[in-house]
């Protein structure tokens, strides 16, 4: 089969590789009809993800068909047409047992990681019952592919742990798709306002069409400045950090208020300074977090109501045998317009 792997930072090749097998009972194969590229994706190829190995197979979520299962496999059979989780459970362990299916003892986020991803036609995956979800008939699968990661992503590590509220101001610092799709499942929660922060004006136009209230480009503005303007130099409730650089984890800090939640969902490759000597006084809350996945069942039903509406996220479409033509688009996004890139199988239409 075909698959892109990873050589190491700045590299990566689509070449032929084994096709992958059950190797446990619990195991499934799955062949790819559509995935994606993920922010988490670029910072590998950037190195920011030393245990990401040369010969690796990228890619942690998808949709696809079910080619074979193991003897323990219960859930799913032969032909089911399957969401596939960024996050690997085995449903047993310590950590699964606790909801934190991100540190499962044989598990996690593992795909496209520790172990061959989804970037290719077929996959491996470990636990399929507990790591797989059966595809809603009926719904647009090419937003489905978003409910794998930053959906999740978005409304556990930002909104859920941010602890969003009613009437609140929540700040998003990053209009990239795990920043937009925070922005979307914080108004579960009605909050008064929703500020948004990019240096992108595309992003902050889709921003805005998606529900902020208000945005800044802080490539033109002082960002933290204009903030604590707008708040009457109070701050904010609820700030999401969803870049993972050092500049946005400052402005988070910059505009957080006594009382107040940093959430970080950005992926952070070097240090950030952490300014105790002002924030100590300010009991504020500094939550940090690798999505558990387990809110994607309830996702899925605000999807299939129509409550919920991913399709907005997606930008542009590719060929999965044009994979490193949609990492070119999707790590120039600015240059592009680029938000979520959706690969398709041949064989899946």
């Amino acid at each position: 089969m075909k698959a892109l792997v990873y050589q190491g930072p700045g590299n990566t090749v689509w070449a032929d590789v084994p096709k992958p097998a059950v190797e446990k009972p619990t195991d499934a194969v799955v062949r790819i009809l559509r995935t994606t590229i993920c922010g988490t994706d670029l910072h590998i190829l950037k190195g920011d993800v030393p245990e990401v190995t040369p010969g690796r197979i990228l890619g942690h979520e998808g949709i696809g068909v079910v080619e074979a299962v193991g003897s323990a496999v219960t859930r799913f059979k032969v032909g089911d047409r399957v969401l596939i989780s960024c996050i690997t459970a085995c449903g047993k362990c310590e950590a699964c047992k606790r909801g934190m299916y991100s540190h499962c003892a044989d598990g996690g986020w593992i795909l496209g990681h520790l172990i061959d991803g989804t970037q290719a036609e077929y996959v491996r995956i470990p636990h399929a019952d507990n790591s797989l979800y059966e595809l809603p008939a009926g719904v647009d699968e090419s937003a489905l592919v978003m409910l794998s990661d930053i959906l999740p992503t978005g409304f556990e590590v930002g909104v859920l742990k941010g602890q969003v509220q009613p009437g609140q101001t929540v700040a998003i610092v990053g209009a990239g798709p795990v920043g937009l799709a925070a922005l979307l499942t914080a108004q579960f929660f009605s909050p008064a306002r929703l500020l948004v922060v990019d240096q992108d004006e595309n992003r902050l136009a889709v921003a805005r069409r998606l529900g902020a209230t208000d945005t800044v480009n802080s490539a033109t503005a002082p960002a933290a400045k204009t903030i604590l303007e707008w708040t009457g130099q109070r701050g904010v409730d609820v700030a999401i950090e969803a870049v993972g650089v050092p500049a946005t984890f400052e402005i988070c800090q910059d505009i957080v208020a006594a009382g107040g939640h940093i959430a970080n969902i950005g992926v952070h490759g070097r240090s950030v300074e952490l300014h105790l000597e002002r924030l100590w006084t300010h009991n504020v809350t500094i939550t940090t977090g690798l999505v558990d996945t387990n809110s994607t069942p309830m996702l899925l039903k605000t999807v299939v109501s129509g409550r919920l509406d991913p399709t907005a996220l997606i930008t542009h479409t590719f060929r999965l045998e044009d994979v490193i033509q949609a990492y070119e688009v999707f790590g120039r996004a600015a240059d592009h317009q680029a938000l979520k890139v959706i690969l398709t199988a041949e064989s899946g239409g």
